[in-house]
């Protein structure tokens, strides 16, 4: 599952030559310039997250290789006829995720313009995800291993949601991107194609490598934030962690495995729960029909 994304240039081998040195010189230089840039991703919300982030690679570059992999995921279930069988429980997902989407400006306006995609993939395993740029993906298996309720699903789509707003997939790629640039650069100016490691990359974090502690914490109290405001009791993030860690026999599924112990998470979720609780009950007199 994974993609490349590299730099394509036209003309001649001489002018050609020339022209992918100057944008390949041009790029880098720009990298070098964005590893020293610090950004906030996200507002605060409710729960107070204001950890200022260090990127080496530009959001639109993270974007496109997302993009570009999320696309050949779906292509590739839906050649195995793996892809959105269950209509029943496309809808179901579907209709959640839009709640969850619509809360999203709280923490970033610009989430309103994201090209947000919504699929269920035909998979035992029990996994979500949520690409950069809102590309959602959840399996079968967590729903029905899990036997997930809509407050539950609502809490795992929102924690995935909240990676993508707060850009941790960008961060972690820029942290492994900063530390190669001298080797990349080194690259250029001899002709390599070594730019297309970055796509490398972000496929690599955002389909196989754990998120870390911090933005996992991080990823808890926003999306906890997210399913309150969307009419989903905050509450049941707990249920749906202790659901994950008995299944999994004391150990969480891959997606969620990089976090402090299991009962230092729990009460971390109970004490945000607290602080949300109000904007749940808000949201309940809103919309008296919300679960």
């Amino acid at each position: 599952m994974t993609s490349k994304f590299s730099v394509k240039t036209g003309g001649g081998p001489k002018v050609g030559r020339c022209r992918r040195f100057r944008l390949s010189l041009a790029l880098a230089t720009g990298l070098l310039v964005s590893a020293c840039q610090t950004v906030q991703t996200t507002q605060p919300g409710t729960v107070g997250i204001t950890r200022p982030q260090s990127m080496a690679v530009s959001s639109q570059e993270v974007d496109a290789a997302s993009a570009q992999a999320y696309s050949k995921m779906v292509q590739e279930a839906a050649r195995k006829q793996q892809l959105n069988r269950d209509l029943a429980m496309v809808t179901r997902v579907q209709g959640i995720a839009r709640k969850l989407i619509a809360q999203t400006p709280v923490f970033r306006e610009d989430a309103r313009r994201w090209r947000w995609e919504i699929n269920v993939f035909q998979s035992e395993e029990i996994n979500a995800f949520c690409m950069a740029g809102g590309k959602i993906g959840v399996y079968a298996g967590l729903i029905n291993r899990l036997q997930l309720s809509d407050n539950e699903l609502a809490a795992v789509m929102g924690h995935e949601i909240a990676h993508a707003l707060r850009e941790h997939v960008r961060e972690q790629v820029s942290l492994q991107y900063a530390t190669q640039l001298p080797g990349i650069l080194l690259a250029i100016t001899t002709g390599s194609r070594a730019l297309a490691q970055l796509g490398d990359m972000v496929s690599e974090v955002t389909l196989g490598l754990p998120h870390s502690r911090e933005a996992e914490v991080e990823a808890d109290q926003m999306g906890v934030e997210l399913a309150a405001r969307a009419g989903y009791d905050p509450r049941a993030a707990i249920t749906l962690w202790q659901k994950m860690i008995r299944n999994g026999g004391g150990r969480p599924p891959e997606f969620l495995s990089t976090h402090p112990d299991p009962e230092a998470r729990v009460q971390d979720l109970a004490r945000i729960t607290e602080v949300v609780m109000p904007l749940y009950r808000q949201s309940l007199l809103r919309q008296p029909s919300a679960q």
